[in-house]
């Protein structure tokens, strides 16, 4: 028997209130993930596995007797950001907020569960896939560390996002890469701080990492090919000066965004040149930190087209949008796309939503049911109908 559409979004927006209400830190989502496998197993899966990468939930929904499988993915994490305003559902932790819309991902994911559990419209096997911590790139590798393709194998992978600024009942997506990979860097100056009433007795850093910071800028402008896609964006400086002692230590940490390998390689290279020389000519040393965080995110051009087809069960034909540039934000998912072909796409959040990772941004309750719709619409186009 099919669920009511209208029982179902007012029972999704209960879900997503009351996680927002309760969010937690990447692998932290105890309560989350509780809350989620207890749906779940009242819906009827076949299998519903905890722990799974830490906080992780897996449930398995088989129909049928077809042997192909699909992952359908949403994550679970919240951010150290203190809410504001005055919403009866508002974080009820103090510190920690549903910035992203992670409350209205799971949701979603859950009520597409619940639909296909009722109606079991196709023949295969579908993994609902809880994430944790997916806000800082850890969450995806812990689950595939902890077996994720052998424990609950599956062919295919699709996910979503919420985007600000789209109208509610937009859907975008696009072939290849859609978004970016992100790099963390620290560099490290050191040199001898002293009196600032006699800066030529030491070898101050905080001069050398002024002009650091500005010559940083001069990577994706003049040392990037200019039809490449780059950004180099410092968002630290840190010293150990105070009001009248100049500073023999300084850290500059920042992130870089890019599309493909070589372009990271290319920065952190220019980076590290960069920094040796700067310090170099102000008679200090540097020391260069790169890591690798989040990978890009590359869409399967052959299921960007069966996510186009699933969407137009969903939409309306003037609302399914092919995006035309790709995003310089990131996403763990892409770690799935390592091992399975996926596809990503992005849901409008309203057009006057405040911004992701804002402490006014909410979720938009009047989306839910459409992510519902595509998650099973795909589910039923690729696996067939029983």
């Amino acid at each position: 028997m099919s669920v009511d559409d209208k029982i179902l979004e007012q029972d999704m927006i209960a879900w997503r209130r009351d996680l927002h209400s309760h969010p937690e830190f990447g692998f932290e989502e105890k309560r989350t993930a509780a809350f989620i496998a207890q749906k779940l197993r009242e819906f009827g899966l076949d299998e519903v596995v905890e722990g799974v990468g830490g906080t992780g939930v897996v449930g398995t929904l088989r129909r049928g007797g077809g042997n192909r499988s699909i992952g359908l993915r949403a994550d679970m994490d919240a951010l150290r950001i203190t809410e504001q305003g005055d919403k009866s559902y508002r974080s009820q932790t103090a510190g920690v907020m549903h910035a992203c819309g992670h409350d209205g991902h799971t949701a979603m994911l859950l009520g597409a569960a619940r639909m296909l559990s009722a109606d079991g419209d196709f023949d295969g096997t579908v993994r609902f896939i809880f994430q944790p911590a997916e806000e800082w790139g850890k969450g995806a590798l812990a689950m595939l560390g902890d077996g994720l393709m052998t424990r609950f194998p599956f062919d295919e992978i699709y996910g979503l996002h919420n985007m600000p600024g789209l109208a509610v009942g937009v859907f975008q997506t696009r072939v290849g890469p859609i978004m970016s990979a992100e790099d963390n860097f620290e560099i490290v100056l050191k040199g001898v701080g002293g009196h600032a009433a006699r800066p030529h007795s030491g070898n101050e850093v905080l001069v050398t990492a002024c002009a650091l910071v500005t010559n940083l800028q001069t990577i994706v402008s003049r040392r990037l090919d200019p039809t490449d896609i780059g950004v180099v964006s410092v968002t630290e400086l840190l010293t150990d000066g105070t009001r009248n002692a100049l500073p023999g230590l300084a850290r500059i940490l920042g992130d870089a965004r890019s599309f493909r390998p070589e372009v990271s390689a290319a920065i952190e290279k220019q980076m590290r040149l960069i920094a040796e020389g700067t310090a170099l000519a102000h008679n200090v040393s540097a020391e260069v930190t790169y890591t690798r965080e989040f990978v890009p995110l590359l869409n399967d051009p052959a299921l960007v087209e069966e996510a186009f087809a699933a969407a137009r069960d969903v939409f309306p034909a003037e609302n399914i949008k092919v995006r035309r540039e790709p995003m310089t934000g990131s996403e763990d998912f892409a770690r799935f796309l390592d091992h399975v072909p996926g596809c990503f796409v992005f849901l409008g959040n309203g057009e006057g939503s405040a911004p992701l990772h804002n402490p006014n941004y909410d979720f938009n309750d009047a989306g839910l049911l459409h992510g519902a719709n595509f998650h099973a619409s795909i589910v039923r186009r690729r696996l067939g109908a029983n």
